[in-house]
């Protein structure tokens, strides 16, 4: 099947964040402490920590931070309290975004989102605002330079192991799952012997926003500062 490549406008989106290699262990490190809270402390038991543990791995954390996170989770070292939220609101020209957050103190937070919307000619608004624009769902990409892959046999594969759509373009292979299934289907490909290039739950817009200009250049300085504050996990807008 032939689509255009969302992976291109993640990669995009996600190219100026994490800039310091501080924050990036930081981030990964309050990844590791919710996943933990929630669901133990084991990965072979918890599919969230597991990732979360690959995650930190690929950013080359080391392990004695990945353990000292899971340990401050389950209650073997003291820590912060971290809750995770999410900030809605428009950017410039009625871009809708999405911010996720993981803090351990939601009034510092929630002001810092709303400086940057605000500074940037955008407004923060209530929950709900512009969620409903988007659609959550499990993404997984294969690369066609690391693999010699038959796309009709991956197809097969892929529809057995519960995915809903597949996407090829000519870099990689792009496979949509609902989000209860994601983990299922990235099993399965896994003991295929596949090597996935990315694998997450994530939002992908229905619809797009063309921005231009002034209102552009506004629109990538308020992505700019909202990745810079420490607190922020993930954005999602609709921009084009």
């Amino acid at each position: 099947m032939a689509g255009h490549s969302k992976w291109s406008n993640i990669k995009h989106r996600k190219g100026a964040q994490d800039k310091k290699r501080g924050k990036i262990f930081m981030k990964l490190a309050k990844d590791l402490y919710v996943a933990a809270k929630e669901g133990g402390g084991d990965p072979e038991t918890n599919p969230a920590l597991r990732k979360a543990i690959d995650k930190a791995k690929a950013n080359n954390v080391p392990n004695e931070n990945i353990d000292r996170a899971i340990n401050k989770a389950t209650g073997n070292l003291d820590g912060a309290n971290f809750e995770e939220t999410t900030y809605e609101g428009y950017g410039p020209a009625g871009v809708a975004v999405m911010v996720e957050v993981l803090t351990d103190n939601r009034n510092r937070t929630a002001s810092e989102v709303r400086h940057a919307f605000n500074k940037h000619n955008g407004n923060l608004g209530e929950n709900g605002c512009v969620s409903f624009m988007f659609d959550r769902k499990g993404y997984i990409v294969i690369s066609r330079t690391e693999h010699n892959v038959d796309e009709e046999e991956l197809m097969l594969e892929v529809i057995e192991a519960g995915a809903e759509e597949m996407e090829t373009n000519e870099e990689s292979f792009e496979i949509y799952t609902d989000p209860e299934s994601f983990q299922d289907v990235r099993t399965a490909l896994e003991a295929q012997g596949y090597t996935l290039e990315n694998a997450e739950v994530t939002f992908f817009p229905q619809t797009y926003s063309h921005v231009e200009g002034e209102e552009a250049e506004q629109m990538e300085k308020l992505i700019d500062m909202l990745e810079d504050l420490e607190d922020v996990q993930e954005i999602y807008h609709n921009q084009k």
